[in-house]
């Protein structure tokens, strides 16, 4: 498989060491000769210093033998440039854009195959929003991914210092009476993945990943000792596109507060946003978190567009009481920086956009896939084919990759959390937790 990537910013360069990891033939292209540079200092990818809407520059890309185009520059204009031309001109099969204009992201006749035929546009503004209002709506979670349409989560749970899980060997749970389709996917402990097996043993701070279905998720955070009541009381520090989406979407649900410096912007929101209060301000301001009563919120979620302004205010807000924040961080290396600093819960719209366009270019037949545990560790969803070597096997015989676990089979309108003795059938869709390292050999199991 060839796949062009058009822009090296971070999220050419996510998408770029993803495909490498997958013994993919990248190219590269960008103008930026400093970009590509490090690029071609940590990758083995072939790199073109050039705009990617040059006709000459992605013919010298191989563009009419590539299977993929992965348009990400920070310009909506040139990804939608580019993706015409490649299909104008080299016909490549699956062209992909990063959007962030709603007007052209909505506009289903622009994006269609009659015209430019981006299949799919992803908008990381509204990819990280959506993420963000999932874990608002179970604040008790570090991460909520839905499957399924929602009917599967797989949730992130970080144990406290008074778990009764804590010390517990896996094989020792049963004495603890959890739910009846309670199962532990992986665990991520510090920068350790760890897919668990019986004599493991659950440790205070683990972020333990379970796959719930929705009707159960009740069930399992009383066994875990987590509320499952929604967020009622959030404050936002950053009105731009990602904190009007999130605060449009909970505007009914929730009381909501909003820090914009803008004035023009804060103008924009008051007129859209029937029930929030917009509030003219600086996110890290200590005397304005004080009086707008940032101790009693129950979330406090940092999205404006300067990460080190997200992170200085997260902390501030955790100091001074928030029960819990949500910080928007765009820069990769930045992550572990957040992450030990002790924020509970840090996004990043990069890799969560290269997660969605990843299944794209996956073998087999993936449906859904998102990155967990910093990016340590992958969930995927994949329907079974006639030809995989799983068909007619129980889940005990499979002779999966390490540090693999199958966490739910989706049979017809079904879902199972499954045991050992359960048979993988032709057409089940299946719900697997696996490291990174591991992902290959399970891609070869599915085709």
């Amino acid at each position: 498989m060839r796949v062009i990537v058009v822009g090296a910013g971070e999220v050419g360069h996510q998408l770029a060491r993803y495909l490498v990891l997958e013994k993919i033939d990248v190219v590269i292209i960008d103008r930026d000769k400093d970009k590509l540079g490090r690029i071609s200092e940590e990758l083995d990818v072939a790199t073109i210093a050039a705009d990617g809407t040059s006709p000459h520059s992605l013919k010298e890309a191989g563009a009419d033998k590539a299977d993929i185009l992965l348009a990400v520059t920070d310009s909506d204009e040139t990804n939608m440039i580019t993706c015409m031309l490649a299909k104008a001109m080299f016909t490549i099969p699956r062209k992909i854009a990063r959007l962030r204009n709603i007007e052209y992201i909505s506009n289903e006749k622009l994006l269609s195959p009659e015209n430019l035929d981006i299949n799919p546009a992803i908008s990381p503004e509204i990819e990280v929003a959506n993420a963000a209002i999932r874990l608002l709506e179970a604040p008790f979670a570090t991460d909520v991914e839905d499957f399924e349409d929602g009917l599967i989560k797989i949730i992130g749970f970080k144990v406290p210092e008074d778990s009764r899980l804590t010390g517990i060997s896996f094989k020792e749970l049963g004495r603890l009476s959890p739910p009846k389709n309670f199962l532990i996917g992986i665990i991520e402990r510090e920068r350790e993945v760890i897919i668990p097996r019986g004599d493991d043993k659950i440790h205070q701070g683990d972020v333990i990943y379970m796959p719930v279905r929705k009707w159960e998720v009740g069930d399992a955070l009383r066994f875990l000792g987590a509320s499952p009541k929604p967020a009622k009381r959030i404050m936002i520090a950053g009105g731009g596109r990602v904190g009007h989406h999130i605060a449009s979407r909970m505007d009914s649900r929730a009381d909501i507060k909003i820090i914009e410096r803008d004035p023009e912007r804060c103008k924009l929101l008051s007129d859209s946003l029937t029930r929030s209060v917009i509030l003219n301000g600086d996110g890290s301001d200590e005397t304005l978190l004080i009086e707008e009563n940032v101790g009693d919120m129950d979330v406090f979620v940092a999205v404006s567009n300067n990460e080190e302004l997200n992170i200085m205010s997260s902390l501030l807000a955790k100091r001074l009481g928030a029960k819990k924040t949500i910080t928007i961080v765009n820069r990769t290396d930045y992550l572990s920086l957040a992450s030990g600093l002790g924020l509970e819960t840090v996004l990043s719209p990069r890799i969560i956009t290269a997660s969605t366009i990843l299944k794209y270019v996956r073998r087999g037949d993936i449906l859904s896939l998102t990155s967990i545990a910093n990016d340590r560790a992958e969930v995927l969803e994949a329907r079974i084919s006639e030809g995989s070597p799983l068909v007619g096997k129980a889940l005990k015989d499979m002779k999966l990759p390490i540090n693999t676990l199958v966490g739910s089979v989706v049979r017809g309108d079904n879902i199972l959390i499954p045991s050992g003795e359960d048979v993988v059938n032709v057409d089940d869709k299946l719900i697997f937790f696996t490291s990174r390292e591991s992902i290959k050999k399970l891609e070869m199991l599915l085709v």
